[in-house]
């Protein structure tokens, strides 16, 4: 027997994240009616996380749909909402939900329009497209924007999903995705650096070294906020700093140029902020930005 309030679902884009959210309802016992899905890698997703549901048109999809999840690129969803809506394609009580981080339901507007209800779902977690999304789903927060008198729909598909839903204010989206996108993809980039410099210097296997270093600096700023923060350049440790800046500099003159850059740019970002913390005096703050250089890349630095 059906549960209560089960929805027809419609899946525009089986991306990675569109075909794991579709997973997630499907285990929710909600219907998923149909998938779009374009290029080879998404149909083949498509199929793995949801066998049996029929690849269809996105007009199709809608027609045949209570709930659409629009999984798209943030640039393509303005232009796929408003093409949707001069075709005539949203229903009155619909509800049309996107998973985009810079977006509230403000860019669903031809949606209200229309009579149906506009909501925004951001999965604030990295996904791989395969099935092991669906656990780390319930270790996982989405950035919920809706009207308020909509948030418990929104709230409770989240919660079904296996996650846990937290309420952002429609003009506060963008900088929610900025902080998610700082931590996280900027992450991939400073792992990425220091594996490439330690596998230069004959280091094997940079992973098992950064690891266990990553993975404790991670639990104990989550933990501890800045209190867990330590190195030379909280410590003021400024002739550290400059052997470090002098180190990267040369390095750079052989590698792609960024990593320099991107160690002044953290490092002063840091100093800066162990200086509001009373860790470090205005006179070693000075030190350290003096011992960092310049920016390559600025005309500073050429």
């Amino acid at each position: 027997m059906a549960r209560p309030g089960r929805l027809g679902v419609g899946i525009i884009g089986a991306g990675k994240v569109g075909a794991v959210l579709g997973a997630a309802l499907r285990a929710a016992e909600h219907a998923v009616v149909g998938v779009s899905a374009v290029s080879e890698a998404s149909r083949e997703r498509a199929e793995n996380l949801l066998p049996g549901v029929p690849v269809l048109e996105i007009q199709d999809i809608v027609e045949r749909s209570e709930l659409v999840l629009l999984a798209v690129p943030d640039d393509a969803l303005g232009e796929l909402v408003a093409g949707l809506a001069k075709l005539g394609a949203w229903q009155p009580g619909q509800l049309v939900a996107h998973t985009s981080g810079r977006f509230g339901v403000g860019i669903l507007n031809p949606v209200r329009a229309a009579g149906a209800i506009p909501l925004a779902l951001h999965p604030a977690m990295t996904f791989t497209g395969m099935s092991l999304d669906l656990t780390r789903l319930m270790d996982c927060t989405f950035g919920v924007t809706a009207d308020a008198a909509m948030l418990p729909i929104a709230q409770a598909l989240v919660v079904e999903m296996g996650a846990e839903p937290v309420v952002i204010a429609e003009g506060d989206r963008t900088l929610y995705h900025a902080s998610l996108a700082h931590s996280s993809n900027h992450m991939v980039t400073l792992v990425a650096q220091a594996s490439q410099m330690l596998r230069e210097i004959g280091v094997d296997s940079p992973e098992s070294m950064l690891g266990p270093l990553l993975r404790a600096t991670l639990e104990n700023a989550l933990a501890s906020g800045e209190s867990a923060l330590t190195g030379p350049v909280a410590r003021g440790d400024v002739g550290t700093v400059s052997a470090h800046a002098q180190a990267l500099k040369e390095y750079d003159g052989g590698a792609g140029g960024d990593v320099l850059a991107a160690y002044q740019a953290m490092a002063r970002a840091t100093a800066r902020r162990a200086g509001n913390r009373g860790l470090l005096r205005p006179e070693q703050l000075n030190e350290i930005d003096e011992a960092l250089g310049n920016d390559p890349k600025s005309p500073e630095g050429h």
